[in-house]
């Protein structure tokens, strides 16, 4: 099974590289790797190196890189501002899920109805960076610090779709796609969005739609959101 391993700090102009105690122990002890064998490396840009252990030791494995390749990257931007859910172990797994599924940008929001006020942005970035090497992915998803409803509706997101997921809408996401094009999708917390939250949204352009037929919980609006993205621009499902 082929493992991939995340060094932020690589460039494709590097020769080698030495990997900290943690994961040095990780190579060396846990996954047995020698001398020669080869290991595969992303910085999370897009960045695809092929390397091969040059010193396979448990406090420090060195390598040389042998290749380096620039993985294509999908001709759009997915995007999810997310109120976070007051378990945080559910929000934790919309994380996973969200990378393993293909995220760009992932806002959490505080809105008025929010149960958590408070996020651990360090844990929940080696979350994203498990999540993507576990899925052999070559891009790590930006992750944005928590940020107040009113102020994070400030930002432009030019040349971007702009959804408010709203159970009441007699819009679905699904036909309201425009494939290939940038999306933005607002997703509330337990309590919903507030009717004024919901007007300042619209005010700014955004689209109420329905996510399903179904009332779903926050992380599960948030999956299924981006599923029903990914089938449409994968299949080119024009309305």
């Amino acid at each position: 099974m082929m493992n991939l391993f995340y060094a932020p700090d690589l460039s494709p102009d590097s020769k080698n590289y030495t990997f900290d105690k943690d994961e040095s122990r990780h190579i060396a002890k846990s996954l047995r790797k020698k001398n020669g064998d080869i290991l595969y490396l992303t910085n999370g840009l897009g960045d695809w190196f092929e390397a091969k252990i040059i010193t396979a030791d448990p406090k420090h494995t060195q390598i040389n890189i042998l290749s380096v390749t620039k993985k294509n990257q999908r001709p759009y931007r997915i995007h999810i501002a997310m109120a976070p859910t007051k378990s945080n172990e559910r929000f934790e797994c919309f994380l996973e899920k969200a990378v393993e599924i293909g995220i760009d940008e992932i806002t959490p929001i505080l809105t008025r109805y929010s149960e958590r006020k408070k996020i651990n942005l360090t844990r929940y970035n080696k979350i994203l960076v498990s999540a993507m090497k576990q899925s052999l992915q070559a891009y790590k998803p930006q992750l944005n610090d928590l940020i107040q409803f009113d102020e994070f509706l400030k930002q432009s997101f030019d040349n971007t779709q702009k959804f408010m997921a709203y159970c009441q809408s007699d819009d679905a996401l699904f036909k309201s796609i425009i494939p290939q094009q940038n999306i933005l999708i607002l997703i509330g917390p337990e309590g919903g969005f507030s009717e004024d939250e919901i007007q300042k949204a619209l005010d700014k352009g955004f689209k109420t739609i329905r996510i399903s037929p179904n009332r779903l919980r926050t992380e599960t609006a948030g999956l299924v959101s981006l599923m029903t993205t990914h089938i449409v621009y994968t299949f080119n499902i024009v309305q």
